[in-house]
């Protein structure tokens, strides 16, 4: 610190901020014995400023005390930078004698202090730096976790581990007469080194339901933008509470019905401060009627008890106005539409599996009415009756809700409009998918049409420039011409996304009988989960497998392959079947630590490197993402290896458990026409409408043990049925 002592920079600092602690200011001195020079004053407050105004001092004598500071230390104008030396003699690069000498030090073996000049021992204590810096990092901690607080009004339910990560106003009846639209202009997203979106605008509308679509890709985009609204890395209003389902929720003790009940974190503080006012007036009554008590204190006990009866009232109330006694039987119909009977509400939630847990998350977050709900993927968990019930009541949300989700039909009932995130922005179109699909359709054509127009105008006025530009009497005229074309604004032809395609080979021809089940019956101890169930499939068969969760499709997809072995009767498979299967949890089954390739190398030898690569591109996992670790890839990414995996076995039949679960939606329609093409034998288990629509011929109902043919003729006839039973 050249020019100044430290007694000086000692006065500054304490004339700046009195009373400020010895560690600070042995910090700063430490601070500016290590940086000589400082090239600009912004780059001196950044530093002091936090620092001192966490130690009292005001931003205006701290900004006088860095410009005081600038003038004092030299190198703070561009007479004071360093400057460009003539080197004295040529230098070789390629000779090794020429590398840096930084580049030759060996780690341990050199003082790094003297290479500069001779070693000037520290003047700063270290253990009161180490103390200074401590202080310092738990006050900025500290104002982080304040401007956190104040940013998002996040609720503090840690002490219950079934509290969704949920951030919604404490008192919601108090923002009722304020603006709850959404309008970020010009953000960025980025995520692992990869940017997501580059001066996006989000507009979210109050009471929209918004779908947003777009291809997976490594980063997760869609589900990026929704945690980055949650956490309000996006610049959400304060007063819009706002509630993300993404994972499923923590199984505690806690009862299903009393944990959807636990979700309203202000009618949840209602209650307990309703609960605490009656103790204190039963306390006081208690007291008036125990002591003798003279005038004063019988009057401040009186004073004591009109007060909390009025709050008491208040809460009353506010209890009143968001139908507080009404809470419990709405909970227990949001369980009962996702498919939990009146007995499996009174269960613990440790108790469900994970994808039961996840629609508790879903019920919880549906019984909070939040003004702005994020759902990802929902129906991924859910059956085709949970899904239809789920359809119906979102079609009457009161708020804003933005979902993501690859199910047409869903998006098709559910959503008012849709938001389509593509090279690094959003575009916003009214109206469900299917018009989304004719709009996108129409502007596209619309763009290249311009386009088109615009290259064949250019064209002619280069035409023009080129015959005419050396010609006098058409001279002026050419560089008219000139002036027109440098002014035309650059139209792009409209991006044309990869074609996703899946190829499942031929399989070797079979000759029947393939697959029969006759009179299985299969379960548990006492209890059984399929009986009596009987059919027969073909090479040619395309069998669709519904019914609600729990009734045993798994179950039968198990017993079909063999993993599972029936109680009671026959199962035969030709001897020369081989099945691949899909299943929900396919993502188990691969190894995280190592690439597609590598990965398929082990498992199924004998190709080299290329022609496991080319039967990954059959799958859309082409160039160096199928070098990359499994671990890295998105979950339709990791969906697509999977696929890949089945195919490379050659399967006689496919036997699919929700493969739809984690595809975009070019994938899925990749998937179908590979089904539909495929000349072995399908069983599909979906909740995917539009899915098993196109790819089923047959479709079987498991419930209550029982596997029958549907007599219908299509996945909607059986939807309607199941909407007609629940209504």
């Amino acid at each position: 610190m050249s020019g100044i002592s430290h007694a000086e920079v000692d006065g500054l600092v304490r004339e700046c901020v009195p009373g400020v602690d010895d560690a600070i200011v042995e910090y700063i001195l430490g601070y500016l014995d290590e940086t000589p020079t400082v090239e600009e004053e912004e780059d001196l407050a950044a530093f002091l400023g936090p620092i001192l105004e966490d130690a009292g001092g005001t931003q205006d004598a701290v900004d006088e005390l860095c410009a005081r500071l600038t003038r004092l230390f030299p190198g703070r104008n561009t007479g004071g930078k360093p400057q460009l030396e003539k080197l004295k003699q040529p230098v070789q690069m390629i000779r090794q004698d020429a590398v840096s000498a930084t580049a030759k030090l060996a780690v341990g073996a050199t003082d790094m202090e003297r290479v500069a000049g001779r070693k000037v021992a520290s003047q700063v204590d270290s253990k009161k730096l180490e103390k200074a810096e401590a202080k310092i990092k738990a006050k900025m901690e500290k104002r982080e976790r304040r401007v956190a607080y104040q940013a998002s009004k996040l609720i503090d339910k840690k002490e219950d581990p079934t509290f969704i990560a949920v951030n919604p106003i404490l008192d919601y009846t108090s923002t009722k007469g304020k603006s709850k639209d959404v309008r970020v202009e010009n953000f960025d997203i980025s995520f692992a080194g990869k940017r997501i979106l580059t001066d996006a605008n989000l507009t979210l509308a109050y009471g929209r339901r918004y779908g947003l679509i777009g291809r997976n890709g490594v980063g997760k985009c869609k589900s990026t933008l929704l945690r980055n609204i949650s956490v309000r890395e996006i610049a959400v209003p304060a007063h819009v509470s706002i509630l993300h389902v993404e994972q499923e929720m923590t199984g505690t003790d806690t009862p299903a019905i009393q944990a959807v009940l636990s979700a309203d974190a202000w009618r949840e503080h209602l209650l307990e401060e309703e609960r605490t006012l009656q103790a204190k007036l039963q306390e006081l009554d208690e007291t008036a009627t125990a002591a003798e008590a003279g005038d004063a204190e019988k009057e401040q006990l009186e004073k004591e008890r009109t007060r909390l009866s009025a709050r008491l009232q208040t809460v009353f109330q506010k209890l009143e106005d968001i139908e507080s006694d009404k809470a419990e039987s709405r909970a227990s119909a949001i369980l009962a539409g996702l498919g939990f009977q009146s007995e499996a509400q009174q269960r613990a939630t440790k108790t469900f599996s994970g994808g039961w847990r996840m629609r508790l998350a879903l019920a919880r977050a549906l019984f909070c009415k939040p003004d702005l709900l994020l759902l990802d993927e929902p129906t991924n968990m859910l059956d085709i009756p949970a899904v239809a019930w789920l359809e119906n009541y979102l079609q009457s949300w009161p708020s804003t809700l933005l979902v993501v989700s690859h199910d047409r039909e869903f998006l098709d009932e559910v959503a008012t409009d849709i938001m389509h995130q593509h090279s690094e922005r959003l575009d916003y179109y009214r109206g469900n998918f299917s018009q989304f699909y004719k709009t996108r359709a129409e502007r596209r054509k619309n763009q290249v049409r311009e386009y088109e127009a615009q290259v064949q105008y250019r064209k002619h006025l280069q035409d023009f420039i080129d015959r005419w530009r050396y010609n006098a009497n058409r001279a002026a005229q050419a560089q008219s011409k000139i002036k027109i074309l440098e002014k035309l604004p650059t139209l792009e032809l409209p991006e044309d996304e990869a074609v996703v395609t899946f190829r499942f080979q031929e399989p070797d021809p079979l000759s029947p009988p393939i697959l029969q089940m006759s009179n299985v019956t299969f379960g548990y101890d006492d209890r059984v989960i399929l009986r009596n169930v009987t059919f027969d499939m073909l090479m040619n068969s395309r069998i669709s497998i519904v019914g609600p969760n729990g009734a045993g499709k798994t179950t039968l997809l198990k017993l079909l392959t063999g993993q599972l072995e029936p109680r009671s009767g026959d199962v035969r498979r030709n001897g020369r079947l081989r099945f691949a299967y899909f299943s929900q949890h396919h993502v188990d089954q691969l190894e995280m630590n190592m690439s597609p390739v590598s990965y398929m190398a082990s498992r199924w030898p004998g190709k080299n490197e290329e022609e496991y690569r080319r039967h990954l591109g059959a799958f859309g996992i082409s160039g160096m993402t199928g070098l990359q670790l499994i671990s890295t890839l998105s979950g339709g990414q990791k969906s697509r290896v999977a696929f890949a995996c089945l195919a490379i076995q050659k399967p006689h039949f496919l036997i699919l458990d929700e493969p739809t679960n984690h595809l975009d939606m070019d994938s899925i329609d990749a998937l179908t026409e590979a089904l539909k093409s495929f000349e072995g034998g399908v069983v599909l288990v979906s909740h995917d409408e539009r899915f098993l629509e196109a790819v089923s011929t047959e479709i079987w109902v498991c419930s209550g043990g029982v596997v029958s043919r549907f007599e219908g003729d299509s996945i909607k006839e059986y939807k309607k049925k199941v909407i007609t039973e629940m209504a």
